[in-house]
């Protein structure tokens, strides 16, 4: 089985810290910009795209600070994913940290999705 390798990747953001939790610490917010649906019940989280489901539970969640989900089909404990609020103490710059997994020849493909929902996220709340 081939390990899975964590990257970051950062994304400024002109919104409240506030405001930009409630896109993806929502289900409501994350089918604005990342699935076509999402539910939740409790922890668990299912994300629908054209038909096809698929179900995260919520590791650790600081309401306006971070939210990490980890897919149900990914085994292992260590994979996860998650959207991250920094806050710039001096500029007050708000950015987004999104932290994923991905096989090592996927790595940039995943950072092109993140970067493309992102951009779709952005877009969404005119940010």
């Amino acid at each position: 089985m081939s390990t899975k390798i964590k990257f970051e990747i950062e994304f400024p953001i002109h919104a409240s810290p506030q405001m930009l939790y409630q896109y993806f610490g929502t289900p409501s917010g994350l089918s604005e910009w990342f699935a076509d649906n999402v539910n939740s019940r409790g922890e668990l989280y299912t994300f629908i795209w054209d038909g096809s489901e698929e179900q995260a539970k919520v590791l650790q969640e600081r309401p306006g600070e971070k939210i990490k989900f980890k897919w149900l089909e990914d085994g292992e404990d260590k994979i996860y994913f998650e959207f991250k609020i920094q806050v710039d103490e001096i500029t007050k710059d708000v950015s987004l940290i999104v932290t994923d997994f991905a096989e090592e020849d996927e790595v940039e493909e995943a950072k092109m999705f993140w970067t493309n929902q992102i951009d779709e996220l952005k877009h969404t709340i005119g940010a």
